[in-house]
């Protein structure tokens, strides 16, 4: 079902979404490729920025570097979680989470060691990734916010969520 946007009606409910929210930022591009390369083009903003550029963001109001990667490390414990539930669950519906609310604790947190934990827990969701057959990536599941999904699509939203966050992070490293 990737590509689905728009209206779409079934199992009794509507929705109107964009399945990946973030296919813009993914176009062609391979996602396990994406994956793959994120955590080596973060860790080059963040060397690029140094400690001192981790509390820089890339306008007012937004979020710092730091909390960027902080939000990063949650979203890839949440996305592993997600994807193992896809598989190891029929007909699951997944659990939506609000990310500001999440981040209430991003200014206390070190920007470093998130950056690692996404390092390290990227690490092993592609390695669990790479485990399954390829007919496993088309294993259904609902998301009550976008509707129906694959397992293919969450990896596609991965991918272009990378993509996106890495734009914010090269806007900052820009500033210097």
């Amino acid at each position: 079902m990737p590509g689905v946007r728009g209206p779409v009606q079934g199992d009794g409910f509507s929705y109107n979404f964009d399945m990946n929210p973030y296919a813009s930022f993914l176009g062609d591009r391979d996602p396990m490729e994406v994956l793959a390369a994120s955590p080596r083009l973060y860790r080059e903003v963040a060397d690029r920025v140094g400690p001192s550029g981790m509390a820089r963001s890339r306008a007012p109001g937004k979020w710092p570097l730091s909390s960027i990667f902080a939000h990063l490390a949650d979203a890839e414990l949440a996305f592993g979680f997600r994807m193992r539930q896809v598989v190891a669950e029929d007909d699951h519906v997944t659990q939506p989470w609000d990310q500001e609310r999440w981040a209430a604790t991003y200014d206390k947190m070190s920007g470093a060691q998130a950056l690692d934990t996404f390092a390290v827990a990227r690490a092993w969701n592609l390695a669990w990734l790479r485990t399954l057959p390829v007919e496993t990536f088309s294993r259904p599941f609902l998301h009550p916010e976008r509707g129906p999904m694959t397992l293919q699509t969450l990896v596609e939203t991965m991918a272009g969520h990378d993509l996106n966050h890495l734009g914010q992070m090269e806007v900052i490293a820009g500033q210097a």
